[in-house]
């Protein structure tokens, strides 16, 4: 860690703002915060040949490092936490598995505290309330039908915290439970879910928001029975969640909701898990027993694929290089969009006088060379300072 200048210029880059792309661009850091102008004589940094992005914000992430958001302590949800930001990602939602209800709002307390520190940015309920059908890397033993009054116990446990829920909600009480974390504010996430088109589209007008890992857990687009796919690519109410590591989507996949749903309603997304940035090896999901295996994380028993080792700088990069998708776009889709759904908007997802200096610098190849969060360098780039 590098520590935080009061007032710093970076300067040379191609700086990415919601308006465009500035070439030979310049942000001025003031403590925090971007400022609209340098102070006399502030330090400059020459970052030349290097792109300035946003910092990354991740609303679906598992954990990494070796850390569990769900399981782990208070430091080992820290130590997922300042991984994922060595990549980029300078605000992240904790995301859990399915547990016992009590379990869960046990981790809600724990990890509610690290959102009122600042550390976090919220809580992402994936799971019990999922069908049996898709659970994925989900414990079936432990699943339940979304009961509004089980929903509620969970906010109230995150003591105003929870972010978002992800549900099948085509299950018994699920219109209800999209309808009251609506009427609180609550991103309700239709996914794991096994529902048809037009059970989809009533979740839909009852407030649902966000797609969970769009093509995941959930039945296939059907040209005689479309499925949720096609509802929840159609409908402009809808931000759709991405996987983007070359696992868990095709790229003709990833092409496809791009086109149809528009930049404007995508969110790349790392659904990590404690392996994120940490390695091969044998962990666990909640109570299920995971193998990571050159970078693919798949459960013991099932080989159900289980989450990703994906972080965010590596979706950037993947998306721009790979998938073709034009910068400004991956900024809109890993930035700004997630921002906005979490009502965050106001402070970070975009280079903006008054906002904080979350940024992450990239190469002319887009390889991450720096991340600062809150004017504070995560990552120092190599250029120093003249």
């Amino acid at each position: 860690m590098a520590g935080r200048a009061d007032s710093t210029v970076l300067a040379g880059a191609q700086v990415v703002l919601p308006t465009g792309t500035v070439e030979n661009g310049r942000v001025v850091i003031e403590g925090t915060r971007i400022a609209a102008g340098p102070a006399p004589d502030a330090p400059s940094l020459d970052l030349s040949g290097h792109w300035i992005v946003p910092g990354f914000v991740d609303m679906h992430n598992h954990g990494g490092g070796g850390a569990s958001f769900t399981s782990g302590t208070v430091e080992d949800v820290l130590t997922g936490v300042r991984t994922h930001r060595e990549h980029g990602t300078t605000t992240l939602v904790a995301s859990t598995v399915t547990g016992e209800m009590d379990f869960l709002a046990g981790r809600a307390g724990i990890l509610s505290e690290l959102v009122e520190q600042g550390e976090l940015a919220g809580i992402h309920f994936e799971g019990p309330f999922i069908s049996p059908c898709r659970k994925g890397a989900h414990s079936e033993g432990l699943l339940r039908d979304p009961d509004p009054a089980e929903v509620r116990k969970l906010m109230d446990a995150a003591r105003g915290t929870a972010k978002m829920f992800t549900l099948a909600t085509e299950l018994p009480g699920g219109i209800e439970s999209v309808r009251l974390l609506a009427e609180h504010g609550v991103i309700a996430a239709i996914g794991h879910t096994d529902a048809t088109y037009e059970q989809t589209v009533e979740a839909i007008d009852a407030g649902a928001t966000v797609a969970t890992h769009l093509f995941n857990a959930m039945p296939p687009l059907g040209h005689r029975a479309p499925g949720p796919i096609a509802a929840l690519l159609e409908d402009e109410r809808i931000t759709v969640e991405l996987i983007n590591d070359g696992t868990h989507l095709h790229p003709a996949a990833l092409q496809l909701a791009y086109h149809h749903a528009g930049a404007h309603r995508v969110a790349l997304i790392t659904d990590a898990m404690d392996a994120a940035g940490f390695g091969d090896g044998q962990y666990q999901l909640g109570p299920l027993a995971v193998e990571v295996k050159d970078g693919v994380a798949r459960l013991v028993e099932g080989n159900s694929i289980a989450g990703s080792t994906l972080t965010l700088d590596t979706a950037f990069h993947r998306a721009v290089t790979i998938d073709r998708i034009p910068v400004g776009d991956v900024v809109q889709s890993i930035s700004a969009n997630p921002a906005r759904l979490l009502g965050v908007y106001d402070r970070v997802g975009s280079l903006e006088p008054g906002k904080d200096a979350d940024l992450v610098v990239l190469d002319a190849d887009f390889a991450l060379k720096g991340v600062m969060r809150k004017g504070e360098w995560v990552v120092q780039p190599v250029p120093v300072a003249v």
